[in-house]
């Protein structure tokens, strides 16, 4: 394994990159320059997490289009990494009819962030690792495209966020709901009064059960586990808690609160983030939030089962979301009610407590669906691919549909939801400080320990 960087280090080593590139001009040069194709407008890209999501949506999201070039690949666990070499040098080689072997492999972000031929990351890591690692990469001078949800807790998300902002680097966040039909025709419609004001919006998310307790297994020779637990408690391996050591199928650690919410924040990120789009909240979040839960008494898995939880905001807004309702966004107003969700979409295979509509937009009137914006109504920025959207503010250097301080607004908002859970009172919530009203065992959650080696700084 390559030799250990301290995050201080690593910080000083990239410290005089980064301040070139926010300084001068972006590394990629304008198509009409040198036409879209030239090797000086290519986007060159590094992955890091080369796990279930990176394989099938993150690194085929830029593989498709020609301005970009995955050149780098990075995993903890070398395997994944070595798979993931294989993956897109097959990809290129069948794009281009000739033998390909350009991506290189590494197993320490820091060092794929010190290649400077790299202008931009893509990082499909556990949770845990997303807002340290935008931080590392943003300061090392590089674009970011970042999995939802932008962090662990509420604190790290404020960070990552104040980062992006001072490194001036464009970063998205990965809610491609913003980038589907459905959800941005859903969003004019709303923010463009035609349900009359609304009044509530129910939020239907799918659930995560319970497991066994899982003995203690050596950690596998192809895996830094040290590393994979970054900045959380050391605690014993067991593959359960991690990720398959065979094929790519849904890794254990989304049901760890080691390592994540649970669904509030897995998929609760992506409906919150539609919910606060449409409502023209992006920038906030409730006021008062309160709820119960159920969680596992026993067993390695042990994130939130079924709930209800509930928030206020400032303008008279009531968001509730549950398990019993279908997987999507519920608006309610005074004049009717409208319906998105990702349709026949699938969640996964290995989530059984599942409500899915089969509808893709519902509504009070069916009229509402046919209902045309207007050329001085409210309209969505465009956005026909998600990761296009960001390649395409690469060379911009133009906000892209879902920025760092959007997404750390969603996360945080759904990580309240699920403090709520924990807590039997109301909590009261002041968006704009962020921070708990005379309430210390709330806001001590606002934050967890860092183990040293790994901490933000």
């Amino acid at each position: 394994m390559p030799s250990p960087l301290t995050r201080r280090g690593f910080v000083k080593a990239t410290g005089a990159l980064t301040t070139a590139v926010v300084a001068g001009f972006p590394t990629i040069v304008p198509a009409s320059v040198f036409g879209k194709n030239a090797p000086s407008n290519r986007i060159n890209v590094g992955a890091i997490g080369t796990g279930r999501i990176s394989r099938t949506h993150d690194m085929p999201g830029v593989w498709q289009y020609d301005n970009a070039l995955i050149m780098a690949v990075c995993d903890v666990d070398v395997n994944r990494a070595n798979d993931a070499k294989t993956l897109v040098n097959g990809v290129y080689a069948k794009k281009t009819g000739k033998d390909y072997d350009g991506v290189k492999v590494y197993t320490d972000h820091r060092e794929l962030l010190q290649n400077k031929d790299i202008d931009a990351v893509l990082i499909s890591t556990p949770d845990h690792w997303h807002a340290p690692m935008v931080i590392d990469a943003v300061r090392a001078g590089k674009d970011v495209y970042m999995q939802k949800p932008a962090s662990l807790t509420i604190s790290e998300g404020r960070a990552m966020a104040d980062a992006v902002k001072k490194s001036g680097r464009i970063m998205q966040v990965g809610s491609q709901q913003r980038s589907w039909e459905q959800f941005r025709y859903a969003v004019e419609l709303v923010r463009n009064g035609r349900i009359g004001k609304v009044k509530t919006i129910y939020i239907g998310l799918p659930g995560d059960p319970s497991g066994n307790e899982e003995p203690p297994m050596p950690v596998p020779k192809n895996l830094n586990y040290d590393r994979w637990l970054g900045t959380t408690p050391d605690v014993y391996y067991t593959e359960k808690r991690v990720h398959p050591q065979t094929g790519y199928d849904r890794p254990g650690w989304l049901r760890c609160e080691q390592f994540g919410a649970g669904m509030i924040t897995g998929w609760g990120s992506h409906h919150v983030d539609i919910a606060h789009w449409a409502m023209d909240l992006e920038h906030t979040g409730p006021v008062e939030i309160w709820g119960h839960a159920d969680f596992p008494k026993s067993g390695l898995w042990n994130v939130h089962g079924l709930f209800e939880t509930h928030a206020l905001y400032e303008n008279g807004l009531k968001m509730v979301i549950s398990n019993d309702r279908p997987n999507g966004i519920r608006f309610e107003g005074t004049d009717g009610w409208l319906f998105v969700s990702r349709g026949d979409a699938p969640v996964t295979s290995t989530d059984p407590i599942l409500l899915q509509s089969s509808k893709k937009l519902d509504a009070s009137d069916p009229k509402i669906l046919t209902s045309v914006i207007g050329p001085n109504e409210f309209h969505v920025p465009p956005s026909k691919e998600h990761h296009g959207n960001w390649l395409e503010s690469i060379v911009s250097r133009k906000q892209p549909i879902a920025p760092a301080e959007v997404g750390h607004r969603s996360c945080s908002t759904c990580l309240l939801h699920h403090m709520a859970m924990k807590l039997p009172r109301h909590l009261h919530w002041n968006p704009k400080t962020e921070q708990f009203k005379n309430d210390p065992e709330a806001t001590a959650m606002l934050s967890r320990p860092q183990r040293p080696l790994y901490a933000i700084k």
